[in-house]
């Protein structure tokens, strides 16, 4: 593992900053994620190519899978300035109310921990892909839920200061020095006294009514020779061999989703124009790496086995909270999404539905010569 400076991205353990007095609570440090999983390498190139099935995992129960990523506990720790409101039984955030479909409470938090984790094995532990050198200053996370992401480059940085935003403050108390987070609405003006040497977006698909707005913005913060970079999934999800039965509650979830949300007027279609609008608003070097998530552990190989555990985890525990307000705009009541999740859930666990999705991740240089 790299010490913290490289320019590789790995969550490693930089040197702490400051030294808490001997009178004060004694808090110990986050551990980086990479250090907390075992990592597997996918390879040379510019992503792993698609899957081979792996013909003999049947269904996967709750009590006898090797690969459930139950295995791998994740934690989280609650703000004590946590703030929400409460609908179907879930909480939301109040900041800017309603704006954002899913939920912010414990489960929901503990869901994104596991999604950093994924993030973290796909990369084989790098935070970034974006060549930021080894010096960043000002760094900015958006949309940073439970503030992961941010906390950990800030270990990996120790000398950059670290910004994370979000509609939730969500985001633990005891965190490094050099970072701080603030309740914000990137689809506002952004109105920062400084600019920014790296602005990083993750599983931003469900957040932006305009996202060629948002990255905009971005591309204003950032100081000339920045560096933007989305990681993000694309929806709807795919299907190995060939399309899925007319019957298949997978399909029919993701449908209700993409209708739920074009209707709300905020699309989870829009992963494939992050490319095309990072070139629109000026970033140059631009550039698309795609890698691909089982959805169970359909796939031949440890790494591939590990990435569809957790993400049927990721998807099991996620799938009322993406459902309940975003197919709520096509009349259903939480009730009948409720009576619908375990047809979807079933499904999530058998190993014969091959399914997955891409992710991708873009990122492009702001012009030195740009203002």
């Amino acid at each position: 593992m790299a010490s913290a400076g490289e320019n590789n991205g790995v969550g490693g353990q930089g040197e702490e900053s400051t030294t808490a007095p001997s009178n004060e609570l004694q808090v110990p440090g986050h551990v980086p994620m990479a250090d907390r999983i075992s990592l597997q390498s996918w390879g040379t190139g510019s992503g792993p190519s698609l899957p081979d099935i792996d013909s003999e995992v049947g269904y996967l129960s709750d009590s006898d899978s090797d690969f459930r990523s139950n295995k791998f506990s994740t934690t989280s720790v609650q703000s004590s300035i946590y703030h929400s409101v409460e609908e179907h039984g879930r909480t939301y955030h109040r900041f800017r109310e309603g704006k954002y479909p899913l939920p912010n409470d414990q489960q929901e938090q503990d869901r994104l921990d596991l999604q950093h984790a994924m993030f973290v094995i796909t990369t084989h532990g790098k935070l970034h892909l974006a060549p930021i050198g080894n010096n960043p200053k000002n760094i900015l996370d958006i949309a940073t839920g439970t503030g992961v992401w941010a906390i950990e480059m800030a270990q990996l940085y120790p000398n950059a200061e670290v910004t994370g935003t979000d509609l939730s403050p969500i985001q633990p108390e005891y965190i490094p020095a050099n970072c701080q987070f603030e309740i914000d609405d990137a689809e506002e003006e952004w109105l920062f006294s400084k600019k920014f040497d790296y602005i990083h977006g993750r599983a931003l698909l469900s957040c932006f009514r305009d996202p060629l707005y948002v990255i905009q913005q971005a591309y204003d913060s950032l100081a000339p020779g920045g560096w933007l970079e989305f990681q993000d999934g694309t929806f709807p999800m795919e299907y190995v061999d060939g399309p899925p039965p007319e019957n298949c509650a997978i399909k029919k979830w993701n449908d209700l989703l993409i209708a739920g949300a074009e209707k709300a007027g905020r699309p989870w279609t829009n992963t494939k124009h992050y490319k095309r609008w990072f070139e629109e608003v000026g970033l140059e070097e631009v550039v698309q790496r795609e890698f691909y998530w089982p959805i169970t552990p359909w796939a031949k190989g440890k790494y591939y086995k590990t990435l569809g555990a957790f993400c049927q985890e990721d998807m099991l525990r996620g799938v009322e909270g993406m459902s309940l307000k975003v197919i709520g705009q096509l009349g259903w009541s939480a009730e009948k999404i409720r009576e619908f999740i375990p047809e979807v859930q079933a499904e999530l666990r058998d190993t014969k539905v091959h399914v997955y999705t891409k992710i991708r991740f873009v990122y492009g240089r702001k012009p030195l010569s740009a203002k």
